[in-house]
C-alpha cells in the first residue's frame, strides 16, 4: 500500500477541532489528504463560539507538513454549510469525503427536558448533519465519486436514560445515512456511518459520570456499550476512532454502502440493520384472547425491561404484643 493512500485528496470535518473530530481530521492529513477543519468552537452545551480549535488543528497539521485550512461557521445554518463545502471545492478543486462530528449536549430527563433543549441538540446534530451531506452529495454527484461518514451512537441506536434529544438526533442520522447511500450509491458515491465510544469532553463529565452511577444503582443495562469487552469509557482514546473513518473514505472502501460501525479502543464492530428475529402469523386480525396465549410464549418470551421498576422494600416483621 502507498504511504501516502489519501494523497491529493480532499475532505472536510465537522467538529474537527476537538475529540473524534480532531482525531480523524489529524489521521486524514496523515494520509495525504486535504482537510478543512471545521469547528464553531463553542462549548460543550453549544453557547459561545472560538476560532481557536479548529485553528490550532489546522496548524498542526501543516505543522506536520500536511494541507488545511479552518472554518467557523455554524453548520446547522444551510448557507453556512453550502459556504463551507464550496471552501474545500474553491481551495482544492474537489471533495473526496465528509466526516460529520458536529455536536453538543444538552442531557435531562425526558419528563424534565424543555422545547430549547430539544430543539437545540436536534439542530446540531440532525439538521447540521443533513444540511452538510446535502450540499456534498451535490458535488460529489456531479463528479461521481465520494465518500461522506455521519457520526451516530450507542445512544440513538440502543438507547440512553437523560438523552431523549441526543440519542432522536443521532437515530435519526443513522436514518439519513442509510437514505443517502440510496439516494447517493447509483452515482458512485458512499454514505456511512460510524458510531465511536471515547473519552472527550462530551462522554467525561461529572454529569455523565454520575449518570453512569445512577444507572447502575437502578439495574439499567445500557445496551451496546462493554458488550465487545472494551476497556472502560476512560481508557478509551478519541484518536482511536479515525482508522475505521480513514478507511471508509478510502478507495479500499468502494463496496461499502449504508453501513454503520463501532469503533471503540481496538474494536471495530460492523452493527446490524433492524430485521425481523420473530414473527407470528394468522388469516385475520389477532384478538386480544389470542395475543395473550400466544405473546408470552413467542415475541415476548425471553424479553427483559431495560429499566425495571425498583422492587418494594421487604415488609418488617410486626413487632411482638407484650
Amino acid at each position: 500500500m502507498a504511504d501516502k493512500p489519501l494523497k491529493d485528496k480532499v475532505a472536510v470535518v465537522t467538529g474537527a477541532g476537538r475529540g473524534v473530530g480532531r482525531g480523524i481530521a489529524l489521521a486524514l492529513a496523515s494520509l495525504g489528504a486535504r482537510v478543512v477543519v471545521a469547528d464553531l468552537g463553542g462549548n460543550v452545551d453549544g453557547t459561545g463560539a472560538s476560532s481557536g480549535p479548529a485553528s490550532e488543528v489546522a496548524e498542526e497539521i501543516r505543522k506536520r507538513g500536511g494541507e488545511a485550512v479552518a472554518n467557523f461557521d455554524d453548520v446547522a445554518v444551510m448557507a453556512n454549510a453550502e459556504k463551507l463545502i464550496k471552501q474545500a471545492v474553491d481551495k482544492w478543486g474537489r471533495l473526496d469525503a465528509l466526516v460529520t462530528c458536529a455536536g453538543i449536549l444538552r442531557d435531562r430527563m425526558i419528563f424534565n427536558m424543555t422545547e430549547e433543549e430539544w430543539d437545540a441538540v436536534i439542530r446540531v446534530h440532525l439538521k447540521g448533519t443533513f444540511a452538510c451531506v446535502k450540499f456534498a452529495s451535490i458535488v460529489m454527484r456531479q463528479q461521481r465519486s465520494g465518500s461522506i461518514v455521519t457520526i451516530t451512537s450507542t445512544s440513538g441506536l440502543y438507547g440512553n436514560p437523560g438523552q431523549a434529544n441526543y440519542a432522536s438526533a443521532k437515530s435519526g442520522i443513522a436514518g439519513l445515512t442509510k437514505v443517502a447511500a440510496r439516494d447517493l450509491g447509483r452515482y458512485g458515491v458512499r454514505v456511512n456511518a460510524v458510531s465511536p465510544v471515547a473519552a472527550t469532553r462530551m462522554t467525561i463529565t461529572p454529569e455523565v459520570m454520575k449518570a453512569r452511577e445512577m444507572r447502575t444503582q437502578m439495574g439499567i443495562k445500557r445496551e451496546g456499550f462493554g458488550d465487545w469487552g472494551e476497556p472502560p469509557l476512560e481508557k478509551l482514546d478519541p484518536e482511536d476512532v479515525a482508522p475505521i473513518v480513514t478507511y471508509l473514505v478510502s478507495d479500499l472502501a468502494t463496496n461499502v454502502n449504508g453501513q454503520i460501525f463501532y469503533s471503540a479502543g481496538g474494536t471495530i464492530s460492523l452493527l446490524s440493520q433492524p430485521r425481523p428475529i420473530k414473527t407470528i402469523f394468522k388469516d385475520g386480525v389477532w384478538t386480544m384472547d389470542e395475543m395473550e396465549g400466544i405473546m408470552p410464549y413467542t415475541l415476548a418470551a425471553g424479553l427483559v425491561n431495560p429499566a425495571p421498576p425498583p422492587q418494594p422494600a421487604a415488609q418488617q416483621p410486626a413487632p411482638a404484643k407484650r
